[in-house]
Parts: C-alpha cells; structure tokens; sequence
C-alpha cells in the first residue's frame, strides 16, 4: 500500500540505464527501495567491422523498458505512472557517438567494445602523459581525425549514449563528471576538463586540419547533486509515446555504468572498491594518492560521480561467451525433451563450476568475443583449448568458463594490488555475474586474493545506483554524496562477504599461468579464423 500511494502521489523515482544486453528500468520509493521494474533485451550488432546499438534500437528499446516498467507498475498495484519526483538516466561508459549541426548521428553509435583506436589511444598517452584507453571518446574522434574520416569536418558535438539520450530528453547538454571521465581526462580540482590537455590536444592536431574548439565539441560537466534540466514534451513523448507521463521532471545528471557501480555498492569514498561483472568486468578502487606511474591499456583513471579520482581495470569480455554456452547446454537439455527456465540453467551449470577441481583439471577458457587492450589482444574469438591429458568433465569445462571471464581483470588487478600496493578496505561485487549464489562470489574472491562483499541489492546494480542519484538530486539537502550514501541509503545495508579460499585462490594461480602462457593462441586467432 505504501508502494501504491508513492507511485500513485508522484514521489517514486526512476532510474534507467542502458546496459550491453539489457536496458532496464527500476522504480525506487522514498525509503529508496526498489518497487518496480522494467526491461528490454537487446544486442549489439557487428557493421562494417564496428560493434553497435543503431539509434532506432536506442529509442526503441527506452519505450519497451518504460513500458514494461508501467506494466509491472499496474500488474503490481494496480495504478499508472502520472507523475515521478526525478529521473536518471545511464549508460555504457565511452564509446563515440559525434553529431552534426542539425542533432543527428553522424556515423553509427561506436560502442566502448571497438579496440580499432591503438594508434589514437598511442598517440594521446603520449601526448599527454596520461593512459587513454582505445574505448575513450576522444581517441574515437582521434583515429577518425588520423584516419582522415570524412565525418570529421562536421562533427558539431561527441556525446555518450547516456549523455544523448539525455539532451534528447531534456535539450541540455551535459553530462556526469564520472562519465565525463571516459571521454576526456578530468581535471581533480575544477571537477571538469583538464584545460592544460585540451590546449595541447588542440594545437597537437592542427597539423591534421582539426582546428574545431574542443570546449564546443564536450558536454557540460556536472557533478552529482547539480541541476541538469527537466523533462522536455519532446522528452515525455520520447520515454513514453502513450502521454501519461508529464513534462518538467526534474533529472539529475547522466552518468555511466562505473558511477551507478559505485553508487549501488556504497564504493565512492577512499580505500572502497567494487566489481562490476556482466557483459564486461571492471574492477573500481577510490584512490588515497596518485599511483607512481601509469600503465597505458591496463589501468585507467577515471572519477567518482562526485568527482574523485578512481584507479579501474576494465576487461571488455566477461559472460558473453558462457552465456552462448549455457544456451547451447540449453538446447541440448530441451532436444531431451527437459526444459528449464533460464534462471534453473543457470543455476544448474554453474553452481557445477564448483565441483570442478580448483585448476580446471587442465581446461583453458578465452572467452574474447572482442579484443582486449590489457592482454593485447587486437581482434577477440573465442578459444576453448585443453590439453590431450586434460580432464574434460562438465564441472571442470564449466568453472574453466567462469575462470575465464576473469583472466583479463586479473591482469590489471596484479598492478594495483602488486605493484601499486593499493589498499583496498571493502570490495563490492555487483551485476548479474553474481546472481547464481555463491558462485560468482566464491570464485571471484579466490581470483582476486580479496575477501568479496555483494550486498543484497547487487542484482539491482546500475539502474538502482541511477535512482539513488535522481534521488540524491531532489533528497541531498547539502549532504555530500559519501554522507548521503552512508547515513540514508546503506545505513542498514545488509551483505555477505566471503572469504577467498587458500584451495580455490591455488587453483586460480595454476589457472592463471596457463592462461597466460597460452595468450599467443588468442592473439593470433584472428589471422585464421574470420
């Protein structure tokens, strides 16, 4: 009945984000509890050798979500969405999305999975003496300005998909200082972009005919908490074609899945950290102090949506190539004629991960549906190798699938916790890696050397951290974010934390050395297989 009348009152907020393979939607009341949800599948596509989400499918899929949203709304309580106390709005960080004078796309969405910016991302690091990963915005408008991409001379402003769906929501063009951090290096003090890089940047490419001011082509950086505009009659009607939801919502500053990351698990103050692990894994740590040096394609420095330094390592694959594998377990169980629901199978296979034995018996799993800059891997396939001794059993070839979705992280994650020393007080783990129980905790705790915590939110993930930040916009009332995270919203979180294994963190080691030592067979995949 609560649920009813805050929804029925207007004083639910919403909170969407646009993940890899699903757009969901997720309604949290005053005690910024989850009350509703709504989702969309969709899927990237491969065109002419780029990985993308074409803009009919964004808005598309934003009208399914919300639709979805409504009916779980009338099917639960029996009343519609009039009105709502805020929105926010997030999405995949990075990536390239330019436009033209007029607003329109001027090349298809360019997702953060394309690793053809090397010589771009080279040529940034360089030039500023600061990491910039291949998926970063500016090394896309870079390879294409190197590229000399026709494009180029009419490009009027680059945006992320969470910033675009945005502006087309409420005409304002500005973005989150979290997700600005994937576009451009944000400078520490000001909150936004470091002014001494983009005057080198401008003068760097001269040369090549770009004499556009970069301060035109970005966004407006905003911090969470800013006033970043209100729902558009366009907007309403492009969130919901029906008309029942009015213009003038107000929405908070847009943001990308690291930021909701770290909002959903409480991880924006320092010595706290969280994994994010679904279609791609990343590993967020919030820094004490600079790290001593930088490591070009390994670790990133992004911000905090408050605007704080954060040390990540972003793996481009993580559950893509084991979901394709439980879906063909899938098929196979129903040929039987046994059929499961997708929640049982998965369930069922990788619960099996834990019964195999801590090295995997000897079974090797790439699971590079796309390249991967931090074990130089250009152009991904998938590989699943063994040895002719090794011993192939179904627990063993599954925990080899779930082993190897971490390879990659953990690379970058030996330098932080080796080289850098970075302490770490609390590490999160949240997204749907970690739905089957156990699994994904227990064996993610073991490949890190980390005790893991997943509170009981984790499956929520991003679009419940995109609430708590529409709501931070309207229920803050000069609270920092870190007071406001810490004294409302998780002050009687509750989780579990599992300790990693000495067996299970062995095994992993074993693992992980193969894994490494067999690394040219994925690099040099793509030379043979089309």
């Amino acid at each position: 009945m609560d649920a009813k009348n805050t929804i029925a009152s207007g004083k639910a907020i919403l909170g969407i984000e646009f993940g890899s393979t699903r757009i969901k939607a997720v309604l949290i009341d005053e005690d910024n509890q989850p009350i509703a949800q709504g989702s969309h599948q969709w899927e990237n596509q491969l065109v002419d050798g780029l990985w993308t989400y074409s803009v009919e499918a964004i808005w598309y899929g934003l009208q399914d979500c919300y639709a979805s949203l409504r009916a779980d709304v009338m099917k639960q309580y029996g009343v519609e969405i009039e009105h709502l106390a805020a929105i926010g709005v997030s999405a995949m960080m990075h990536g390239y999305m330019p436009f033209g004078a007029d607003g329109n796309i001027l090349v298809p969405f360019r997702t953060w999975r394309n690793t053809t910016t090397n010589k771009a991302s080279r040529f940034l690091t360089d030039l500023f003496h600061f990491p910039i990963p291949e998926r970063w915005s500016i090394s896309h408008l870079t390879q294409a300005i190197l590229s000399g991409e026709d494009h180029v001379s009419r490009v009027d402003h680059v945006d992320t998909l969470a910033g675009y769906v945005h502006r087309k929501l409420t005409s304002r063009r500005v973005l989150g200082v979290g997700d600005a951090s994937g576009m451009f290096p944000i400078d520490q003090e000001t909150k936004s972009w470091r002014e001494d890089l983009i005057k080198r940047y401008q003068e760097a490419m001269q040369p090549y005919g770009f004499t556009k001011d970069l301060h035109d082509i970005l966004p407006e950086v905003l911090s969470a908490g800013k006033e970043a505009g209100v729902l558009t009659e366009e907007g309403a009607r492009l969130l919901d074609p029906d008309g029942d939801i009015p213009s003038g919502i107000p929405l908070c500053p847009p943001e990308g899945d690291a930021g909701t990351g770290m909002v959903a698990t409480n991880s924006v103050r320092k010595r706290t950290g969280n994994v994010s692990a679904g279609t791609s894994v990343f590993a967020m740590v919030v820094l004490e102090k600079p790290l001593k040096q930088s490591y070009p394609n390994v670790i990133d420095i992004v911000s905090t949506p408050d605007g704080n330094p954060v040390a990540m390592a972003h793996a481009n694959n993580c559950t893509g190539d084991y979901d394709k594998w439980i879906s063909l377990f899938g098929e196979a169980f129903q040929a039987a004629g046994l059929r499961l629901s997708k929640s049982e199978l998965y369930q069922l296979l990788l619960t099996k991960a834990l019964e195999g034995e801590a090295d995997c018996g000897g079974l090797i799993s790439y699971n590079y549906l796309s390249g991967e800059s931090m074990t130089q891997v250009e152009d991904g396939r998938p590989l699943f190798v063994r040895s002719k001794q090794a011993k192939f059993t179904l627990a063993n070839f599954m925990r080899s699938q779930v082993y190897g979705t971490m390879g990659a992280l953990r690379t970058g994650m030996d330098v932080l916790f080796e080289k850098e020393h970075v302490q770490v007080d609390t590490l999160y783990g949240h997204g749907g890696f970690f739905k089957t129980p156990q699994v994904g905790q227990r064996l993610m705790a073991a490949a890190l050397h980390t005790p893991l915590s997943v509170m009981q939110t984790a499956g929520e993930g991003g679009p419940w951290g995109m609430a708590i930040l529409a709501g931070y916009l309207e229920n803050g009332q000069g609270r920092t974010l870190q007071q406001y995270l810490s004294d409302v919203i998780f002050a009687h979180a509750e989780s579990t934390t599992v300790q990693p294994d000495k067996q299970d963190m062995d095994g992993f080691d074993a693992y992980f050395k193969a894994y490494t030592r067999a690394l040219p067979l994925e690099r040099n995949a793509k030379d043979f297989i089309n």
